[in-house]
């Protein structure tokens, strides 16, 4: 029987977690290293996908060249949080993903046949199971004691020419990563109470 998460851990990954954003001071100046990237990775890419399709690929971007080639694709509001995070994990859905089932999907055989000659089926499945995979790459983050950022508001048509040219893989949205700082905190927004949003049927 598995025991639920202790109070600590369920703080850390929801409760007292944050979106770190709006200006450059959202993030302290602290390296995220190859190892947490891949520690990341390892724990997100666990978490379930339709037919374990697995179509999201990302490119975390770090250095200062790949931040300075990411800068003209970001809306202005998202200029000064990316360019001082430590790392921008852009997110992309793979329209190809579907040739790689008989290896990911043995159970069914015939899987890849299931999306070959479709492709608004192909573009449903990639985006909302890649949109899974963001998430679980955020919860990992926050799990291994990183801040993430998450944000929309780029170019995407640039992004795609920038990191994913010559694939079939076109961005979905962005993260930002590394240590937030507390300081810029706002007050948290209004969630909508179970009653408002959930039904048991």
């Amino acid at each position: 029987m598995h025991s639920p998460l202790s109070d600590a851990a369920l703080d850390q990954i929801f409760r007292t977690a944050r979106t770190y954003r709006r200006s450059a001071d959202a993030w302290l100046p602290k390296a995220v290293s190859d190892d947490q990237l891949r520690a990341i990775y390892d724990l997100a890419k666990l978490g379930p996908t339709s037919a374990n399709s697995s179509p999201a690929r990302i490119v975390f971007v770090r250095s200062a060249e790949a931040k300075a080639k990411l800068r003209p694709a970001l809306s202005a509001d998202n200029v000064a949080q990316t360019m001082a995070a430590p790392v921008t994990a852009v997110v992309g859905n793979d329209h190809a993903f579907h040739e790689a089932l008989p290896r990911l999907y043995k159970e069914s055989p015939e899987a890849r046949s299931w999306f070959e000659g479709r492709p608004d089926v192909i573009a449903a499945t990639a985006f909302r199971n890649a949109s899974l995979q963001g998430a679980y790459l955020i919860i990992a983050a926050r799990a291994l004691g990183l801040d993430c950022g998450p944000m929309s508001g780029f170019d995407n048509s640039l992004v795609d020419d920038l990191f994913f040219a010559g694939s079939a893989v076109k961005s979905n949205f962005l993260i930002n990563i590394g240590y937030g700082n507390p300081a810029v905190i706002r007050q948290r927004e209004e969630r909508y109470a179970f009653d408002e949003a959930c039904r048991i049927v």
